[in-house]
């Protein structure tokens, strides 16, 4: 039996047993869930080089390691959580350790009129009706393996609804932390949003652990924007550099909405970033930013899909990428035009900067249209450090690494600059030179 086959047995018979410990939950709508999500991953079974999708990205690394669901348990104090804090007290925060709530950690704060930000689990206590609506509702069991593993696991996570013209003023942040226990521990954490017409929000995912201590934090998030609703999502990757980060993002944008991705990946062994967004309306404007900076054996992959189902659209994507060591990256976008989404407006570019001889990049920009009334453009981009800027920078007084980190911050700021939330970005901005440093000493070590 291939190792893919090995590992599925294994997470069928670990469902087996996190079953047998729900204590009488089985009957629940949620449990349903979750049966049908096991049946659907065990007819796939964990994606392989053979699938199209996964051509770059081998999970055989993961598949070695005997992950079982993390314990509750797991235990952090308040100080352990400002490594990863970007805002005071007044952007309301939910903490999650070894995926389960932690509610001395959290601080929801005082939010306004028809806001709930609640755990997955009082939601489905307190609006049940409200949550099941939408839980599962955009995902494709059937054909996503991994998005089937991570509700199978479902225990506990996100729920964000903004009622009709609610707004928050501040970012909501949501910590997704593992304390990586002595046995080696997967986490299947879980974000549902519901922003109802001209609300307007931001969300910002940290997901987080140790260094040197292998686990395993496969996430999915379901986020369904509302007719004129403003919403932004940022996701911040900062696993610990033994770590595994599976993660899958699903998007459905309504009439006249803006939604604005931003997606940064500084960490894990082995990431694998998805988002795919629906633009289900006319006068949808959709943005997709995402930067990654990977070194040593990092190995760090992302995908997107566009889907343009309605007219009068616009989509922009911008995708960069710092790899230096022996590390590997992948991008692959594709954008999807529907017959009736003439008057398309779509932009898509992937630009990759290598800092090491032996860092690789795989990047596979793609459009498909098949309506006759667009402006579509996608391009991709691979190279490294123009000698020429660097001379002009040493001409005037730099030395050789002064001038290296300031060409690739320049790179990477264009990005970093897109972030609305000052206290983010400043905080962002901060962890990108903490990472390009150390991308820079790899490169000059003997």
């Amino acid at each position: 039996m291939s190792a893919s086959g090995t590992a599925t047995d294994q997470y069928l018979s670990r469902f087996k047993a996190f079953e047998q410990g729900l204590n009488g939950q089985a009957q629940t709508p949620l449990h349903q869930l979750r049966r049908q999500a096991i049946d659907q991953f065990a007819a796939q079974g964990f994606p392989t080089a053979q699938d199209e999708e996964w051509r770059y990205t081998s999970l055989a690394p993961l598949l070695r390691h005997p992950f079982q669901p993390a314990p509750r348990g797991g235990a952090l104090t308040p100080a352990a959580l400002q490594p990863w804090l970007f805002a005071g007290p007044e952007s309301p925060r939910l903490v999650f350790v070894d995926g389960y709530y932690a509610h001395a950690l959290s601080a929801p704060g005082n939010l306004p009129q028809g806001v709930r930000l609640l755990n997955l689990e009082t939601a489905l206590q307190q609006c049940p009706d409200l949550v099941l609506s939408c839980l599962n509702r955009q995902v494709d069991g059937e054909h996503q393996a991994l998005a089937a593993l991570n509700t199978a696991f479902l225990q506990d996570g996100v729920f964000l609804h903004l009622s009709a013209g609610a707004e928050l003023a501040h970012p909501v942040h949501v910590l997704f932390l593992s304390t990586s226990p002595a046995t080696p521990a997967f986490t299947a954490p879980r974000v549902l949003v519901l922003a109802e017409a001209r609300s307007r929000a931001t969300l910002v995912e940290t997901c987080a652990g140790p260094d040197d201590r292998p686990y395993l934090t496969n996430t999915l998030a379901e986020v369904v924007v509302g007719e004129e609703a403003h919403f932004a999502y940022c996701k911040i990757q900062q696993e610990g550099d033994a770590a595994f980060h599976l993660d899958h993002t699903l998007v459905r944008e309504g009439r006249g909405s803006r939604f604005t991705a931003h997606s940064l990946s500084l960490g894990a062994r082995l990431s694998r970033n998805q988002l795919d967004t629906l633009l289900d309306g006319e006068g949808i404007e959709s943005t997709l930013n995402g930067l990654y900076l990977a070194g040593g054996e990092q190995h760090l992959d992302h995908h997107t899909l566009v889907e343009h189902a309605k007219a009068h659209c616009a989509s922009h994507e911008l995708y960069k990428g710092i790899l230096g060591g022996r590390s590997t990256g992948v991008f692959r976008g594709r954008i999807h035009v529907w017959p009736q989404a003439q008057k398309t407006d779509a932009y898509q570019a992937n630009r990759n900067l290598l800092l090491s001889p032996e860092a690789e990049i795989d990047t596979k920009p793609q459009l498909e249209i098949y309506a006759d009334d667009v402006k579509c453009s996608h391009g991709a981009t691979v190279g490294q450090l123009d000698e020429e800027a660097l001379f002009y920078l040493r001409a005037r007084g730099f030395d050789l690494g002064q001038a290296r980190g300031l060409l690739t911050r320049a790179f990477a700021g264009q990005l970093l600059d897109r972030l609305a939330c000052a206290p983010l970005r400043e905080y962002l901005e901060r962890q990108v030179d903490l990472r390009l440093a150390e991308l820079h000493r790899e490169g000059d070590a003997p």
